[in-house]
């Protein structure tokens, strides 16, 4: 099989780091809503949104951008009323423009949105919303991408149509890529080619010094912050990538209005492959070029995993992002190779099976875990430290990715619907 190359891994570095506002599954639907209002010329009189098992788990208590409030139906009101999808994942970036948020809080006071769980949906990651205004009622269909729209329909016709089916699309983008091939592009790829990632690097620090500087979420990145102050922690390497990253997810999933470098279509992910790397340039000095391949590093590994799992899952993809940091962080440390393998295996070892319960305040916990294990498997693995290939270990590092990407899809579908479940009947009771 021949290998990418390196014009095709710098368009999977493009397209898996995206920026977005908010948590990316209420921004799908909020983006359906947005384009069937650009269609209806107007603020829908009545929206229903259909979505998937997991795009609802994970919109039911994350914070929405500008609103203070959480859950999938401020999202589609917001989306109905200011989103525009020129915008992408950053589709409710102008809510706080005008009255927008009174105009979406007015919706939900009169009804006038409905979110349905849609048991039969295609894919793990689909949104549809139909709105109405008028006789006028539009479709529209998001399926596989958090933004990609498959379908716009207009009483019945339809006035835009992808087909698109994954096997066929990606099928050849991601097979070629590899361990291997990752490590190898970045150190011979031209820096100027892969310089962007910067980006990430600094939008990404920004809304962790806002995490800092407020009471966001469980405030897990402050307190941390003001326990180095008090001299009761150390004010050391792991400890500041614990606080950037966390303080980071604390603001983010509390509806802080920055946005995010995103991976794999994440923002916590995001989060979590970029500032550890960002605190470990810093902690060892680094220069700006070896800070900007590591960066390229940890989100290649990640996308890499993602491939074989989805960007939806029961499997937490605070893992996948970890390991990519993990990854960077050897890197950066002089690592070889083989230690970089040792350090994905460790991962693999490591926190292979923390479910996803939906996206929330205490996914900054989950953060927490990713990075301080990310932090250890490389320290580990740079003393000649490896685990043993059992379990689901292999002494292929391919193979070993696979076995993770079978476990979060097939192994964890069961726990997959018990989450949603219990999701569903606490949501009930309330």
């Amino acid at each position: 099989m021949l290998q990418a190359t390196d014009e095709q891994i710098i368009d999977i570095l493009r397209m898996e780091t995206v920026p977005a506002l908010g948590c990316t599954e209420p921004v799908a639907c909020a983006l359906a809503c947005a384009r069937c209002q650009e269609e209806l010329g107007g603020i829908p009189e009545h929206i229903k949104v259909y979505v998937s098992g997991n795009i609802y788990k994970n919109g039911m208590g994350v914070g929405i951008p500008g609103s203070g409030m959480t859950g999938l139906p401020i999202a589609a009101a917001l989306g109905a009323v200011c989103g525009k999808t020129q915008y992408g994942l950053e589709v409710l970036k102008e809510v706080s423009v005008s009255n927008h948020l009174e105009l979406a809080k007015s919706l939900l006071k009169n009804h006038a949105v409905d979110i349905f769980l849609k048991e039969d949906a295609p894919d793990k990651l689909y949104a549809e919303a139909v709105c109405s205004r008028g006789e006028d009622v539009v479709k529209t269909v998001i399926v596989h991408g958090h933004t990609n729209i498959v379908l716009v329909e207009k009483n019945g016709t339809a006035v835009y149509r992808k087909d698109y089916t994954p096997e066929v699309t990606e099928q050849n983008r991601r097979t070629e890529l590899s361990v291997a091939r990752i490590w190898k592009f970045i150190h011979e790829v031209e820096i100027q080619k892969i310089e962007f990632v910067l980006k990430g690097a600094e939008m990404n620090k920004a809304i962790s010094d806002e995490g800092l500087k407020s009471e966001y979420g469980l405030q897990i990145g402050k307190t941390l912050k003001e326990n180095i102050e008090k001299g009761l922690l150390e004010d050391d390497f792991l400890n500041n990538a614990l606080i950037r990253a966390t303080a980071a997810s604390d603001a983010r999933m509390d509806g802080c209005e920055k946005p995010v470098m995103t991976n794999s279509g994440s923002g916590n992910q995001g989060i979590t492959v970029y500032l550890p790397v960002v605190v470990a340039a810093e902690q060892f000095g680094c220069s700006r070029e070896q800070l900007i391949r590591a960066l390229a590093l940890s989100n290649l590994i990640a996308a890499h995993i993602h491939y074989y799992m989805g960007h939806l899952s029961a499997l937490c993809g605070i893992l996948i992002a970890g390991t990519g940091s993990a990854s960077a962080i050897t890197y950066l440390m002089g690592g070889s190779y083989e230690q970089l393998v040792n350090t994905i295996k460790t991962m693999c070892s490591n926190l292979t099976g923390m479910m996803c319960d939906g996206a929330k305040q205490g996914c900054a916990l989950k953060v927490y875990s990713g990075v301080s294990a990310a932090v250890q498997a490389a320290l580990l693995s740079m003393k000649g430290i490896k685990t043993h290939d059992d379990g689901i270990i292999e002494d292929d590092i391919e193979k070993t990715i696979r076995n993770v990407g079978l476990i979060g899809t097939a192994g964890m579908e069961q726990t997959d619907k018990t989450i949603l479940g219990i999701m569903c009947r606490k949501q009930r009771m309330e």
